[in-house]
C-alpha cells in the first residue's frame, strides 16, 4: 500500500513516449537529455524492470484494461488482426477500460496524442464508433488514431471529427506541442470545475518515426555522436551502474552480427548515422520539454502534490526498422529499398524537416537498448520488452530519487491506479460480467524497496518471437529480425531456444541452454501452458491470408466492390478503407463544372484535346526527389474553347513520401504517381481543359506479372484522350502510413510539387468522384505480405 495514502483520490496523469528503449533516456544512464524525466525521477521513483509488449497496439491495449494484449484479442497490430480469439483486434465487454472504471467513479477522463487501438475497418467517417476513445470511456479525445503521424503535417480528430492545423510548420506548428496544448487547457478546465478528479493520457507520437524537430533542438547534440553506438552503448552502461538502475555486475549483451560496427563504417555512413541521432535526442528533449509545461501546470494550480504520474519511456523497445544506414523515406525501407548513404550525406541539414520521413539506423535501435539484445518487434528479449517506468505522487511515495527492482509489466498500470484512486475493478460492467484483471498492482512497492516481487511468471510473444519469464529464469526465442522484414517466414519449429538466469545475468548475455537443457525444456512447458491459457495459440503463420481482410478473416467494407463512388469533401480514408488501386488496373474519374476565364458561368459543349504544348518545370515536394514529365496528346484540330480558371485537387491518395493526385494545374489536367518521395511522374495535358461540364479521368493499365510492376497511363477529357506517360515501377505495399484518400483536398502533406500542403482544394464544382477496379489485381507472396504487415509496426 501506499507509505502515505492520499487524503483524498488523486488526480492521474498518465503519460507515454513511443519507442524509446531502455538505454535512451537521461534517467535510466541514455544520451537522451530529459530534465523533466530526471526531476520527476529525483522526486519518485525509478522501476528497472518494467515491461511491454514489444509493439505499439499491443501494449495500449494491455495498459488500458490490466489485462494481456491476447487476451483483450490484441495480439499483434491492428492492421493484422483476423477471426482467432487472440488477434481480433477487438477488446471484448467483459475487459472494461481503465478510463471505464475510473469514469464509472466519477473521474473525468481525456486521452490526447496516439490512439492505435481502432480496427481498420471502423475508422471510416461513419465510424461505428465503439473502439473509438470515447468508446472506450475517454470523455474527450484530440490525436491521431494509427500507428505514426507526420508531426509537421498531422491529420488529427476532435473526438470523431476530422481536423487539421491551421498553422503550418514555417508558421511554427509541431504535434507535439499541439497535444500539449490541449492536454494542458483541459487540465486547466478539470481543475477550475473542482467537481472531479481527473485522468489525462497522454500517448506522444514521438520518438517514433518519423523524427520531425526544429534545427534548434538537433543542435543541443551537434557533434556528440560522432563516437559512435559501440562507445554510446559503453558509456551508457557505465551511467546505468552509477544511477543503479542496473546491477554493477551487468554486462553488454551480444550485438547482432549483422549490424555493422561502428569502425566498420565509412566517412558518408558515420555522418548520416550521427545526424540522425542528433535528431533523435533532440526529439526525445523536445518532447521532454513539452512534458514539462503539463508538470508545470500542475504545479501552478497547486495540484502537484495529489496528482499521480506515471511516465512511462516506451511502449516497446527502440526501433530497428531504419535498416542497416537509415532513411529519409520509411516508406521506402518498408517496400525493402534503402536510401543512398552518398545522397542522406548531402542532405543532412534536411534531416528532421518537413522534407523528410526519417529514422535512424538499426545500430543506434541497438544503442538505445543497451544492455539489453535486440530492438522492438522482439518479445523474447529485453531489447524489446524492457522500458523505463517513473512513478511520482508526492502524497504517496515519500522516499523520493529511490530505485525500484520489482519486476513488473504493463498489464499492472491500471490495478496500479485503481488502489492509488481506491477504486475495485468492477465484477460488472454494462451488465456484462467481467473477466479478470490480470495485473498487478505496483503499489506495494512504493513503500518498501525490499519486497518481494508479486508477479513471478509472464509470457511474451509478438509475431512469433516469444518467451517466458519465471523466477527469475527467461527462456525466450526470436523469430525474426526487424530490418529484414522481406524475409521469408520460417517454421516455427526451426527456432531455437535460449536461457537465461537473470538473477545473476542482468542483461541476457550469457546463454545456459545447453548447460541446463532441462530447465529449459521445464520453461517451454511454462511458456505453452501461459500461451493457451491467455489466448496466443495458434502462432500465426499464415501471412498472405492474414493480411488478406477476406481469408485472414476479418470485416473490411471493401470486400467485392469493384467501383466507389464519393462526393464533395469525402474523404480521410485511411489505407485499409480506401479503394485498393494498387497491382491493378482501375479508372479514376471526376464529374466536374469547370468556369470560365475570371470565373465566368460554366459553358456547355465539347472539350476536344489541344495540340502538344511546352509545360513548364516543377519543383519536387521532397529534396532529393526526381521529376518525370510526359507531353500531352495530339489534338484533332478542333476549337477547344475558353480554357477553366479553376485549379486545385480532385482526388488524391497518400502524400510527399508517396502517393497519387489527379488534379488541375494552371487549367490543365494532371496525374501525379509519386513512388516513396523519391520518382515522380507527372502526366498533364497540354493546355488547359475548357470550361463546362466535364468528367476528367486517369486510366491505368497495369502490366500485370509482379506486384509493384509498371503501368501505361492516360489522361481523358470527355472521353479523348489529353495526356499519357508510364511508370516502370509502382508502389506494391502502401502509399503511406500516416496520409489519406480525399476527395476534393489533398490533406497533409501534398503528393504533387504543384500545389502546397493545407491549401489545394478544388476551385470548381466537384459532382463526383469514381474509382473502378479491373480484376486483373495480382496478390502478393507470404514473403511480400511479411513486409507489409511488419512495415506497420
Amino acid at each position: 500500500m501506499p507509505s502515505s495514502p492520499s487524503p483524498r483520490r488523486p488526480h492521474v496523469l498518465l503519460i507515454l513516449v513511443d519507442d524509446m528503449g531502455f538505454g535512451a533516456s537521461s534517467p535510466y544512464g541514455g544520451p537522451c537529455r530529459m530534465p523533466v524525466a530526471d526531476r520527476l525521477a529525483d522526486e519518485g521513483l525509478r522501476f528497472t524492470r518494467f515491461h511491454v509488449t514489444s509493439l505499439c497496439s499491443p501494449t495500449r491495449a494491455a495498459l488500458l484494461s490490466g489485462r494481456n494484449h491476447h487476451s483483450v484479442g490484441m495480439g499483434v497490430t491492428t492492421e493484422m488482426t483476423s477471426d482467432r480469439p487472440g488477434y481480433t483486434g477487438r477488446r471484448p465487454p467483459s475487459a472494461a477500460t481503465l478510463a471505464q472504471v475510473l469514469s464509472g467513479a466519477g473521474y473525468a477522463t481525456a486521452a490526447f496524442g496516439k490512439w492505435h487501438q481502432t480496427p481498420p475497418a471502423d475508422l471510416g467517417p461513419y465510424g461505428p464508433y465503439t473502439y473509438w476513445p470515447r468508446g472506450e470511456g475517454f470523455d474527450r479525445f484530440y490525436g491521431f488514431m494509427g500507428a505514426e503521424m507526420n508531426h509537421w503535417y498531422p491529420q488529427l480528430y476532435d473526438d470523431v471529427t476530422p481536423v487539421e492545423p491551421a498553422r503550418t510548420p514555417a508558421e511554427g506548428y509541431h504535434l507535439t506541442e499541439d497535444l500539449v496544448d490541449h492536454a494542458d487547457a483541459w487540465i486547466r478546465e478539470q481543475v477550475g470545475a473542482g467537481e472531479a478528479p481527473f485522468f489525462a493520457y497522454v500517448a506522444f507520437g514521438a520518438t517514433h518515426a518519423p523524427f520531425h524537430v526544429a534545427p534548434e533542438w538537433i543542435e543541443r547534440y551537434r557533434g556528440e555522436f560522432d563516437r559512435g553506438w559501440d562507445d554510446v552503448r559503453a558509456t551508457t552502461l557505465a551511467r546505468q551502474k552509477e544511477l543503479g538502475v542496473v546491477p554493477p555486475e551487468t554486462v553488454l549483451s551480444p550485438w547482432p552480427e549483422e549490424v555493422p560496427r561502428w569502425d566498420d563504417l565509412d566517412a558518408d555512413a558515420r555522418a548520416v548515422a550521427a545526424r540522425f541521432m542528433e535528431t533523435y535526442a533532440g526529439f526525445a528533449e523536445h518532447t521532454d520539454a513539452q512534458v514539462g509545461r503539463l508538470i508545470g501546470t500542475l504545479d501552478e494550480l497547486g495540484v502537484a502534490e495529489d496528482t499521480l504520474v506515471l511516465y512511462l519511456l516506451g511502449d516497446n523497445g527502440a526501433s530497428g526498422e531504419g535498416g542497416l544506414e537509415g532513411t529519409v523515406r520509411e516508406h521506402l525501407v518498408g517496400h525493402g529499398g534503402a536510401d543512398d548513404v552518398a545522397e542522406m550525406a548531402a542532405r543532412l541539414d534536411e534531416i528532421g524537416s518537413p522534407s523528410t520521413y526519417g529514422l535512424y539506423p538499426a545500430g543506434w535501435a541497438l544503442a538505445m537498448n543497451t544492455p539489453y539484445q535486440w530492438t522492438k518487434q522482439i518479445a523474447s528479449h529485453h531489447g524489446g520488452n524492457r522500458d523505463g517506468a517513473i512513478v511520482r505522487w508526492p502524497a504517496g511515495v515519500t522516499d523520493g530519487g529511490s530505485v525500484r527492482h520489482q519486476w513488473h509489466h504493463v498489464i499492472d498500470v491500471m490495478p496500479t491506479i485503481l488502489e492509488a484512486a481506491g477504486v475495485a475493478p468492477p465484477a460488472e460492467h454494462d451488465g456484462v460480467p467481467q473477466q479478470p484483471v490480470e495485473g498487478t498492482s505496483m503499489a506495494y512497492a512504493f513503500a518498501d524497496p525490499d519486497a518481494p516481487d508479486t508477479r513471478t511468471t509472464q509470457y511474451f510473444e509478438m509475431v512469433g518471437n516469444r518467451g517466458v519469464y519465471a523466477d527469475g529464469w527467461t527462456a525466450v526465442t526470436r523469430h525474426g529480425i526487424p530490418w529484414k522484414m522481406a524475409e521469408e517466414p520460417r517454421p516455427f519449429d526451426d527456432d531455437v531456444w535460449e536461457l537465461y538466469d537473470t538473477t545473476t545475468d542482468w542483461s541476457q548475455a550469457r546463454d545456459l541452454a545447453a548447460q541446463e537443457p532441462e530447465r529449459l525444456a521445464a520453461l517451454q512447458q511454462v511458456f505453452a501452458a501461459e500461451a493457451a491459457r491467455h489466448q496466443v495459440f495458434p502462432l500465426d503463420d499464415r501471412v498472405t491470408e492474414r493480411e488478406n481482410p477476406d481469408l485472414a478473416p476479418r470485416p473490411d467494407p471493401r470486400t467485392g466492390v469493384t467501383e466507389f463512388a464519393y462526393g464533395p469533401g469525402d474523404g480521410r480514408l485511411t489505407e485499409e478503407i480506401a479503394p485498393n488501386v494498387k497491382n491493378r488496373s482501375h479508372r479514376i474519374e471526376a464529374r466536374v463544372g469547370l468556369a470560365g476565364p475570371d470565373g465566368a458561368d460554366l459553358l456547355v459543349g465539347p472539350c476536344l484535346a489541344p495540340a502538344a504544348g511546352p509545360y513548364g518545370a516543377v519543383n519536387a515536394p521532397v529534396s532529393g526527389a526526381k521529376v518525370a514529365e510526359s507531353d500531352g496528346a495530339e489534338s484533332d484540330g478542333a476549337d477547344p474553347g475558353p480554357p477553366t480558371s479553376d485549379s486545385g485537387v480532385l482526388v488524391a491518395q497518400g502524400g510527399a513520401f508517396g502517393g497519387w493526385s489527379l488534379y488541375l494545374h494552371d487549367g490543365r489536367l494532371c496525374y501525379v504517381y509519386n513512388l516513396f518521395g523519391r520518382d515522380l511522374t507527372i502526366v498533364r495535358s497540354a493546355e488547359p481543359v475548357c470550361a463546362g461540364e466535364r468528367t476528367l479521368a486517369l486510366r491505368f493499365d497495369y502490366d500485370g506479372g509482379e506486384p509493384g510492376g509498371g503501368a501505361d497511363l492516360a489522361l481523358e477529357v470527355d472521353g479523348a484522350v489529353v495526356g499519357r506517360g508510364r511508370i516502370e515501377v509502382s508502389t506494391p505495399f502502401y502509399f503511406s502510413f500516416d496520409e489519406t484518400f480525399n476527395v476534393g483536398v489533398d490533406r497533409g502533406t501534398s503528393v504533387s510539387p504543384d500545389y502546397v500542403p493545407l491549401r489545394n482544394a478544388f476551385t470548381g464544382r466537384l459532382d463526383q468522384v469514381r474509382v473502378l477496379l479491373a480484376d486483373d489485381a495480382v496478390e502478393l507472396t507470404d514473403a511480400q505480405e511479411l513486409q507489409r504487415k511488419l512495415a506497420h509496426e
